[in-house]
């Protein structure tokens, strides 16, 4: 496909100027230094072993000692970054960031070596790390920094380091090895990995150096060639979550090419069923180490095999919104890379840090906004006013990474719902009463557990909403988590009528025919009925529940209905027998622990759409769920006067009558 088609000017000129903003300003882009902003930064070097809230919050309770614990997050934009990372670490050494300890009596450098091909540039971050007592300056390549008083530094370096006046020894950073190759062949796009006994990660020319959840190197495609060491290196060959993976341990010869001929397997076919996987929420660039060019999403999509992929313009900290040029240009069309069974659009996150962040697909046109609160800007309109127009535009409207606090099924909402600027999708509630959404991301990067419980809340409190799934991965992030691990890690499988098309994917989400999962394969049928159906039942009729599994990470079924989980069981099938004595739904979900195949914390988990069970005409209303609704938006109406920004009490006014509009509907439901 030619660069034209894939990268037309205006996009071209976006991803240049992407690129300026990383080479001046790092990988934040010159963001403002919000607590996410700060955080991308540290997770480049802090992994899922090492917690950058844990530790930031901690030294802000030392910086101040005066300011309750709870308003603490509020100010974590505030962080020394630098020694954030070093005390997080607490003494490890990461191979992308070795150090160097000045101590009262000299200096040692710690390191974890990386292999280095003969005649390659060398350049590595290094952490300056002083326990002294003084200030120190650590002339680098040339360039002084000055490191505070038992304070930290992270630089660039690649050739010098003096301290003291003294130069320091980098042998143990690097060792140079004799350069080969390896050619990849799967026969189709694949998700490749090629690692030295190190672990350490070989690409091919022009790839970025991306890591996953579990800090497995990654690339996409067929027949590279990749130039690794002369010594042994690992090859694994996977494609998405339908497919198990293949592995073989080769040693190619010093400026020779070996080639690895390697296919995974595949585990089940979803569209051979009709059912089509994909990802709601991914960004081409949203900061990170490597701005991304939609060359890269493709190549992603299909060598994951991912059918839907949602690509999602949308700004971090600033008025800028990232790929706003490929909106434009490309809104309302299929990207240039899909075929008849992979579909690519470009849809929209409207983001606000009080109330929620929302993700649009299949968008017919451009939104007139795209965020509000940010850079001292007001907190309105509400939310739903965005909704409805992203729906007036076509879209499916979501709500995305719901919830970041652990909670359960019986804790009251106070529990998720804090002060400060959190991202939680706090309006929901609202929206869903209002008919202003169609979906929750039940599977996302954060408490997928939470999210659910709060969706099994909203869908017992007569909110018909269908289980969806974004990964909120990011094409321009290299080793940040999920955020940087392939696209479609979590999917939301939609049973499509005919022909995979925007429409016919957009209308099996509107009717409720999906289920997300991190991998497993989870069907659930009641009387021989599918989730997104509504059974008319008699009082008294028993109903056939039957669920079904594939794939190895399963530990457990469980079949819920609004008043909880009546069966259980092992992986495989699990079958119930129920007597509909008051209207309800019916889920299945699926659950395991830590696996490979799962990039979540958690481990495995899939959640299906209900089966809504009509018993004499009644819809499902249960009171412990509208009344938990209720007092979700009384607190909402106190968290946004405390966290809040407004320019007239006229605004105020605006969000409290959408919330007393919603807590009408839901008093209409109770008995």
């Amino acid at each position: 496909m030619c660069d034209d088609v894939l990268l037309p000017g205006p996009v071209s000129a976006a991803l240049a100027d992407y690129r300026a903003l990383r080479d001046g300003h790092g990988p934040c882009w010159g963001e403002p230094s919000l607590s996410y902003v700060v955080q991308a930064w540290a997770t480049v070097f802090l992994d899922r072993r090492y917690n950058f809230y844990t530790t930031g919050l901690r030294q802000l309770a030392e910086r101040h000692p005066d300011l309750p614990a709870a308003e603490l997050e509020d100010h974590l934009g505030e962080v020394d970054p630098d020694r954030v990372v070093r005390d997080a670490l607490a003494g490890d050494v990461v191979d992308n960031l070795p150090v160097l300890r000045l101590t009262p009596g000299g200096h040692a450098v710690a390191a974890v070596t990386r292999i280095v091909l003969e005649g390659e540039p060398f350049r590595t971050a290094l952490l300056l790390d002083s326990s002294r007592d003084e200030p120190v300056t650590v002339l680098v390549d040339g360039t002084p920094y000055t490191v505070e008083a038992h304070g930290a530094k992270v630089v660039e370096v690649a050739e010098s380091v003096v301290v003291d006046g003294q130069p320091v020894d980098l042998t143990p950073l690097s060792r140079r090895v004799a350069a080969a190759g390896v050619r990849l062949r799967a026969g189709f796009p694949c998700r490749w990995s090629v690692t030295s006994a190190s672990g350490q990660g070989w690409y091919p020319e022009g790839a970025p150096p991306k890591l996953d959840a579990h800090r497995r190197p990654f690339f996409h495609g067929d027949d590279l060639v990749v130039a690794v060491p002369a010594e042994p290196v690992t090859v694994t060959v996977a494609r998405g979550m339908e497919y198990g993976t293949a592995e073989v341990t080769v040693t190619p010869q010093a400026g020779a090419e070996t080639l690895v001929e390697l296919t995974p397997e595949r585990l089940y076919d979803a569209a051979a069923r009709g059912w089509y996987g994909g990802d709601l929420h991914v960004h081409l660039n949203w900061m990170g180490e490597e701005p991304a060019a939609p060359e890269l999403a493709a190549a992603a999509q299909h060598g994951e095999d991912l059918h839907v992929l949602n690509l999602v313009a949308g700004n971090v900290a600033s008025e800028r919104v990232y790929d706003a040029e490929a909106l434009e240009q490309w809104v309302g069309k299929d990207l240039p890379w899909s075929d008849d069974r992979h579909l690519a659009r470009i849809g929209v996150e409207y983001r606000n840090d009080v109330l929620g962040h929302c993700t649009a697909f299949g968008l017919r046109g451009l939104p007139s906004r795209y965020h509000t609160g940010f850079g001292g800007t007001a907190d309105w309109p509400p939310n739903a006013a965005a909704c409805e127009e992203l729906r007036a535009l076509g879209g499916i409207v979501s709500y995305g990474h719901p919830f970041h606090t652990a909670f359960g099924d019986d804790d009251p909402p106070d529990v998720v719902l804090d002060r400060g600027r959190s991202c939680a999708a706090r309006e929901i509630v609202a929206d869903a009463a209002l008919g202003l959404i169609d979906s929750l991301d039940v599977l996302n990067h954060s408490s997928v557990l939470a999210t659910a419980a709060v969706y099994r809340r909203l869908i017992g409190a007569g909110n018909r909403l269908a289980v969806t799934a974004g990964t909120d991965a990011v094409l321009s992030f290299c080793r940040r988590g999920t955020a940087s691990a392939p696209p479609g890690w979590e999917r939301v499988y939609a049973n499509v009528a005919g022909p995979l098309t925007a429409e016919s994917y957009a209308a099996a989400i509107l009717h409720g025919r999906t289920f997300a999962t991190t991998g497993p394969w989870l069907e659930l049928t009641v009387n021989g009925h599918g989730p997104g159906d509504t059974l008319e039942l008699l009082p008294g009729q028993e109903v056939e529940i039957v669920v079904s599994t594939i794939g190895p990470e399963v530990e457990e079924l469980e079949i819920r209905t609004a008043a909880g989980v009546v069966a259980q069981g092992p992986p495989g099938r699990l079958v119930a027998t129920m007597r509909a004595d008051e209207p309800t739904y019916v889920v299945a979900v699926a659950t395991g622990g830590p696996h490979p195949r799962s990039q979540h914390r958690r481990g495995a988990y899939a959640h299906t759409s209900p089966v809504y069970l009509d018993v004499a005409g009644g819809h499902v209303a249960r009171e412990a769920d509208v009344r938990w609704c209720l007092a979700w938006l009384d607190r909402l109406a106190s968290i946004l006067r405390e966290s809040g920004r407004f320019d007239t009490p006229a605004q105020v006014d605006d969000h409290l009558a959408l919330y007393e509009q919603a807590s009408q509907i839901y008093r209409t439901r109770l008995p």
